[in-house]
């Protein structure tokens, strides 16, 4: 008998039993009990352990050669990607997936496209793998360094991101990583499809297919078992909602690069350029508003705020947004402004909904900020170079910006390639991370026969 794939084939093959469910449909084999979760998962984990090794040791240009063939593959094989990921979308509506899911689940061609460019791009970064951040030399004549190394093996725990799936993947492989993925339900269809072809570019490329484990079990006891693998895992990052990433961290039993959240505020200075910050606002609200770099909070300094207000509530007002106005800014704001409650501050809408709040200046902007924010983005409109300055040094987020918009904290955007997620916490990156992110440094040694006296 053909020996079935993907973890719930290799769960029969360990146990027995009868026929798997066809790759291309989301249906969990019946009976499965925790320990045969966990004995897959477990030897998923080793496999991605033993090929981490190979990993390590490959050439940029094998990795290069397995990026540039995933490039290509996601474009002759668009026509299954988007027949899985329309499954994937019928099969979330009719189970009432929300908007901003629904947003983050559906490929288009062109997001095809920017997958299969963001292959291309990682493949043409400089290999960071055996590059040394810094030397020196010591008084004894040792010659000490910091060598750039992979991290080993990456588990990523997603919800409903099928690009996810390419992002995190490229990333990883060219960082000389293995790569553990578990996505969401809403997803497995397209994520089967996309793990399949990751695993046919690494063996063009004479690279291990290990180096890719897909968990295609979407019980939550796979999360557990993959939370509790610190003998093959050795960074685990969670993507998804706050509720996804306490559940993750609170079950881990490795290091977690840890996302909660994207509260982001917009700062409006006294000084700044009205028309403009009016575009920033309203690209960071309404371009796409489930997204995590989101804008959620406008902060308006009140000495343009009966300028500026009017402005705000005529453009976004316009294109569906609704307003949760403080006092100050609610008369200002148009019909679409309803007053604010305590629980709006500090709150990631993922819809058109935006907060507002009117404040005195720099010093109550930067205090709201640091009761409110995530850590996540933080943006002020000003002319002011000084105002500038402060507001970039002060504003304690993972990215921080003057006069842009909030949806450029993005991986793609910074030139990075690609993300596997953005760090919110400051161990042992923060912000966006892309292929320097995902490895760490080691001393090495240079001696002439020097012993410790």
């Amino acid at each position: 008998m053909e020996k079935a794939s993907g973890l719930r084939g290799l769960i029969r093959n360990i146990f027995g039993g009868g026929q798997t469910s066809a790759p291309s449909e989301p249906a969990q084999p019946a009976g499965l009990s925790r320990e045969e979760i966990f004995e897959a998962v477990r030897e998923a984990g080793r496999k991605a352990r033993e090929a981490s090794r190979a990993m390590a040791a490959a050439s940029p240009a094998a990795k290069n050669l397995a990026l540039e063939t995933l490039a290509s593959l996601i474009e002759s094989r668009e026509a299954e990607i988007m027949a899985a990921n329309a499954e994937d979308l019928a099969a979330a509506e009719a189970a009432g997936v929300d908007a901003p899911r629904m947003d983050r689940l559906r490929l288009t061609p062109a997001i095809l496209a920017d997958m299969a460019g963001a292959c291309r791009y990682v493949a043409q970064l400089p290999d960071p793998v055996g590059a040394m951040d810094s030397q020196w030399q010591r008084p004894n004549g040792l010659l000490v360094g910091r060598m750039r190394v992979p991290l080993g093996v990456v588990a990523m725990i997603y919800e409903a991101r099928p690009n996810v799936t390419v992002d995190a993947s490229i990333l990883c492989l060219k960082a000389g990583n293995a790569v553990m993925l578990r996505g969401g339900r809403e997803a497995l269809r397209s994520n089967i499809v996309l793990a399949g072809l990751l695993r046919e570019a690494l063996t063009e490329a004479g690279l291990p297919e290990g180096a890719v484990q897909f968990i295609d079990i979407t019980s939550h006891d796979s999360v557990s078992a993959l939370c509790k693998l610190e003998e093959f895992v050795d960074v685990l990052i969670p993507r998804g909602g706050e509720t996804l990433v306490r559940a993750v961290t609170s079950q881990a039993t490795m290091p977690v690069l840890k996302h909660y959240m994207g509260v982001c505020h917009a700062f409006i200075d006294e000084s700044a350029d009205l028309e403009m910050a009016a575009e920033i606002v309203y690209n960071g609200k309404v371009q796409r508003p489930g997204v995590c770099n989101a804008l959620e909070c406008l902060l308006v300094h009140e000495a343009v705020a009966e300028r500026f207000l009017p402005m705000v509530g005529e453009k976004l007002g316009a294109a569906g947004v609704e307003f949760r106005a403080c006092e100050a800014s609610l008369p200002l704001l148009g019909s679409t402004a309803v007053p604010q409650k305590p629980e709006d501050l500090g709150h990631e809408f993922h819809d058109l909904i935006l907060a507002v709040r009117v404040v005195r200046g720099m010093e109550e902007a930067l205090e709201h900020i640091a009761a409110y924010g995530s850590n996540h983005t933080e943006i002020i409109c000003t002319e002011n170079h000084l105002n500038a300055m402060r507001f970039l040094r002060e504003a304690d987020a993972s990215m921080v910006a003057v006069n842009a918009s909030t949806r450029f904290n993005d991986g793609g955007q910074l030139g990075l390639g690609a993300e596997i997620g953005i760090s919110t916490s400051k161990l042992h990156a923060y912000g966006p991370m892309g292929v320097q992110e995902l490895t760490t440094t080691k001393f090495v040694v240079f001696g002439q026969g020097q012993v410790r006296k």
